[in-house]
């Protein structure tokens, strides 16, 4: 039990049904209540859950490293209400391929803004990335939804909030880094909800506790994921969300889905995992 304990394909494969059954809730309660709603009770309830170990450890606020987590937490904002929208909206496993490219707009990100330097076989990997991005889509082919549409911002906000962590990691304790994402973004995200707002009914709010556990769950495991392993190590499991999330849309939900979309959802991930691959391969030198 220590062993799994300090072990990170098994916090990651915990965030993988974490992350699972939050989408799954999300499409529950998006029968009662708009997403950006449901973005605030998942705030606020995975604070409140996360609240015991805030103030167990009080040296685990710091506020040295505050600029840093503002930018996270504005992209992570504005990543987070499209993927509930999206989720609410659109196919579940279109949704999680097109919420695949995050690394891919992470690494443009990275170029743009840090000047980092890629080669032939990174450019490679994010060519194949958006190639099953364009399978996914199909530009012309299928309509681009207002759900199609969120997810895609909030692909590239989530690739902006990958930027971001790259200063955090080896600095902050992961859970900090999980705890301010939900201090940050609770009030932000009750200024948008006021505009939607319903009460919520009786019914909604098993969903909406356990969508609240299930984010704050998620958060810690995956932060803590990475802080024992190399992300290359760790993403091959991510196709345990990808076959999760999948299989929920068919069995749950009656979604359909065809060959191109899961191809296209395979090669986003099969890209992301290379780039992870490559950049752990290339750290010691100049990329």
């Amino acid at each position: 039990m220590h062993r799994l304990a300090r072990s990170g394909p098994f916090w990651f494969i915990v965030s993988c049904f974490a992350f699972a059954s939050m989408w799954v809730m999300i499409r529950y309660a998006a029968l009662h209540l708009h997403s950006f709603e449901i973005v605030f009770f998942r705030n606020l309830i995975g604070l409140l859950f996360l609240l015991p170990m805030i103030i167990g450890n009080p040296g685990l606020i710091r506020r040295d490293r505050l600029k840093v987590h503002l930018g996270r937490a504005a992209s992570g904002f504005i990543a987070t209400m499209g993927t509930f929208y999206a989720v609410a909206n659109a196919p579940l496993a279109t949704t999680l391929a097109i919420n695949y490219t995050a690394p891919l707009f992470g690494t443009v990100g990275a170029v743009l803004m840090l000047g980092e330097r890629i080669r032939a076989r990174r450019i490679a990997a994010l060519a194949v990335g958006f190639v099953g991005m364009l399978l996914v889509l199909r530009p012309g082919q299928m309509p681009l939804t207002p759900g199609i549409a969120a997810g895609v911002i909030a692909a590239v906000a989530t690739g902006y909030s990958i930027v971001a962590m790259r200063s955090l990691v080896g600095v902050d304790d992961p859970r900090a880094v999980a705890a301010w994402t939900f201090i940050l973004t609770t009030v932000p995200s009750l200024a948008v909800a006021l505009f939607v707002w319903t009460p919520p009914p009786p019914v909604v709010w098993p969903y909406l506790a356990g969508i609240g556990a299930a984010a704050a769950i998620g958060q810690l495991t995956l932060t803590r994921a990475f802080s024992f392993s190399e992300a290359s190590a760790v993403l091959p499991l991510d196709f345990v969300r990808f076959g999760l999330i999948t299989a929920a849309g068919v069995l749950l939900f009656g979604e359909r889905y065809d060959a191109l979309t899961l191809a296209g959802g395979a090669l986003i991930l099969l890209s992301t995992i290379y780039l992870a691959w490559r950049e752990a391969q290339l750290r010691p030198k100049s990329d």
